[in-house]
Order: structure tokens, then C-alpha cells, then sequence
């Protein structure tokens, strides 16, 4: 059961993101960018809500209050395709760092386009990192907007051991602007590289605001130590409650060092 409902799920989310784009895109273009953010918030809430329907996995994502007015860096875990789509959708201008090949994408390009996304070009680290800087800072100061970057990069398994990179610090320190970091497990119920939805409940929590202006290496430990305790409790609530999701080594080696036992 667990199979077929996978693969329904991944079948009806690409057959909808086709179907969307192609009824909405007409408005999408022709609409105000503010206007057309419909657009995508709908995928992404619509895509939320088939995942519940067909795979069994409820998102409650908690903790709104502690998103300030105005510009801001959202620094979420990042484990799997969940949590590029399920954040958003809360944000009133949210900003993305892409690739640059991604704008040469037919419609994700044009899409991508449209919300003055910001690309950048992955040959020197230091040399894209200002540019993101400089871009950031111009979108901010046109508009509000609300940067989405995972301080840790790439996808990384839940419990796996942090490994934040000093982007996150140098952007937190040149934008002067306060730091919401985003803790929540999802790569339990949407693991990585795989197409298994294991049903359950998927908990994701807004932290509070890390506020601007504090040093680099305070600011550092603040993030990382937050959001860890928070994933921490995040994980513990998923492994001991009902109907766990398969626990993967990095997550059973982390709830072993928290001393928590749930072998049979």
C-alpha cells in the first residue's frame, strides 16, 4: 500500500504542476507580480494538500507569529523537496538564490523570471556571494522581500550532524536584517532520492526572530544552536509518537546521543 500510494502521489504532483501552469499561466503573465504570486502559493498549498489526501502526510507548520513585518532571511532545514514548496506560501515576496541555468528552463525560467528570483552564477563562492549580496540588497531596498536560504546548502538527512556554511553569516551581516530560523523534520516522511511518502504528520515551527546587529560568531551560535533544539524535539515527538516513520541512521545515531530508546 505504502508503494502505490508513493507513486499515486508522484504521478497526480507532476500531472498537476503540468495542468496548473498551463490553465494559470495566461494570468500568471499577465497579471501584477503581486497579484500573480497566486499562482504558485496555489501549487504549493494544493500540492500540500494532495500529499495529505493520497499519501497519508499531514503538514502542520506552527510558530507564524514570529514572522516579522517587512525584509527578513528565512533559514530553514533543508531535507528534501517539502520544505522548497511548503514555506512560502507564508511569506508576502519571498526571494530565492537559483542557479543560473535554471532561467534557460522553458516556463520554470519565465516563472522564475517574473519574481525577480535572483541567479547566480556557481563558478568562484566568493565572487557569487557578493553578487547575491549586492542583488539581495537592491531587491530589499525596491520592496520588502523575504530571502529563503538553507544555511546548511545542500539536503542533508534528518539528525545528520550540522554543517551550516558561512554564507548564512555573511548574508546576515551585510543585509542587516533579522534571521527567522525554520526547524522541522520532513526528510522522515520525504526522504531524499527517494520516492516513498511515508504517511504521518509532518511538523515544521517558526522560530523567533534572530535579531540584526549581533557578531558574527554570536549570530552563528544562536542559529545553529535553535534550530538543532528544535529539530531535536521535533524528532523526538516523531520517533516516539504514533505510526513512526522509518528512522534512518543519522536519525536513530541523533536519538541515541539524546538518549532516547525506541528499539522494540
Amino acid at each position: 500500500m505504502l508503494i502505490l500510494r508513493s507513486l499515486a502521489y508522484n504521478i497526480v504532483f507532476y500531472l498537476a504542476l503540468i495542468a496548473e501552469m498551463l490553465v494559470f499561466t495566461p494570468f500568471y503573465f499577465l497579471a501584477s507580480r503581486k497579484n500573480a504570486w497566486w499562482v504558485p502559493k496555489f501549487w504549493a498549498r494544493s500540492s500540500l494538500w494532495l500529499q495529505e489526501k493520497i499519501a497519508g502526510t499531514k503538514s502542520e507548520i506552527t510558530g507564524t507569529e514570529n514572522l516579522p513585518e517587512g525584509s527578513f532571511i528565512l533559514a530553514p532545514k533543508h531535507q528534501s523537496f517539502w520544505d522548497a514548496m511548503a514555506f512560502f506560501p507564508y511569506l508576502p515576496d519571498a526571494l530565492y538564490i537559483l542557479k543560473r541555468e535554471l532561467l534557460w528552463i522553458p516556463f520554470f525560467g519565465w516563472y522564475v523570471m517574473k519574481m525577480r528570483m535572483i541567479p547566480v552564477h556557481r563558478g568562484s563562492r566568493s565572487k557569487a556571494l557578493k553578487q547575491v549580496v549586492k542583488a539581495t540588497r537592491a531587491e530589499m531596498a525596491r520592496n520588502p522581500r523575504q530571502l529563503i536560504i538553507y544555511p546548511e546548502g545542500t539536503r542533508r538527512a534528518p539528525g545528520d550532524t550540522p554543517n551550516y556554511k558561512y554564507g548564512i553569516v555573511e548574508l546576515y551581516t551585510q543585509l542587516g536584517v533579522p534571521v527567522v530560523p525554520v526547524a522541522h523534520v520532513a526528510g522522515l516522511y520525504w526522504p531524499r532520492r527517494k520516492f516513498l511518502r511515508y504517511p504521518g504528520i509532518i511538523k515544521a515551527r517558526f522560530l523567533p526572530p534572530i535579531p540584526a546587529g549581533l557578531g558574527r560568531d554570536e549570530f552563528m551560535e544562536r542559529l545553529i544552536g535553535e534550530t538543532e533544539a528544535a529539530c531535536d524535539q521535533l524528532l523526538i515527538e516523531a520517533a516516539t509518537g504514533p505510526n513512526p516513520p522509518p528512522m534512518p541512521p543519522t536519525a536513530q545515531k541523533r536519538l541515541d546521543e539524546l538518549g532516547v530508546d525506541i528499539r522494540p
